[in-house]
């Protein structure tokens, strides 16, 4: 069982080590901290209005980020295998969320406590630089996807998802989708039959 674990958070120190910032060492010491959970399709994980007190990172299945506006469930992000996952100013400063995190799929995660970072940062105190380094991931995240919706029409921003994300079309029902490129499921059926048609006529 242990070489299962080690196995399954292998990514997770792969995931890590690019950022070129950490001795193996203190990766290690990083991963060996966090816990495998497994959660079931359809598990809220976190709820808007909750403190955020555990940090999510994607061993195997697909995560959703979302808020409710007006009583509609608007996508903000998607998270897969690779990703982490945090509500950085609700797991750092004990904020509520302002968000929703859901599991499309069945998921296997791992997760840490900021109750036992702290205690991290105290034999590696280089590791207080950790929650810093992901930050601007998850930033650069967030302002491609509010690109996405500013300067893109609708058919622009399913063809972008076609190229940068392709695997979410196999993965993410289809009315999820069109919640995160701000569609209704209708215009994205409409969106996808004209471009299946101009695939077609070439």
């Amino acid at each position: 069982m242990k070489g299962q674990t080690k196995n399954k958070k292998d990514s997770l120190i792969q995931f890590i080590s690019q950022f070129g910032k950490f001795t193996e060492e203190e990766i290690i010491a990083i991963v060996e901290n966090t816990q495998l959970e497994i959660f079931k399709k359809g598990t809220t994980i976190l709820s808007e209005g909750q403190i955020c007190t555990k940090c999510f990172f994607v061993i195997e299945g697909c995560l959703r980020q979302y808020k409710i506006v007006n009583g509609e469930e608007k996508t903000t992000a998607f998270f897969c295998e690779g990703e982490a996952a945090v509500q950085y100013s609700s797991y750092l400063e004990k904020r509520p969320s302002k968000y929703y995190l859901s599991t499309i799929e069945n998921s296997i995660l791992t997760t840490g406590t900021r109750t036992a970072e702290k205690e991290l940062h105290k034999k590696h105190p280089k590791l207080e630089n950790l929650i810093p380094t992901l930050m601007p991931v998850d930033y650069n995240k967030s302002q491609e996807h509010i690109e996405l919706l500013s300067h893109y029409s609708p058919e622009e921003r399913y063809q972008t998802i076609l190229k940068t994300q392709p695997h979410l079309l196999n993965r993410v029902p289809l009315h999820l989708i069109a919640s995160y490129i701000g569609v209704t499921p209708e215009s994205l059926s409409r969106i996808r039959k004209r471009i299946l048609n101009k695939e077609k006529s070439e």
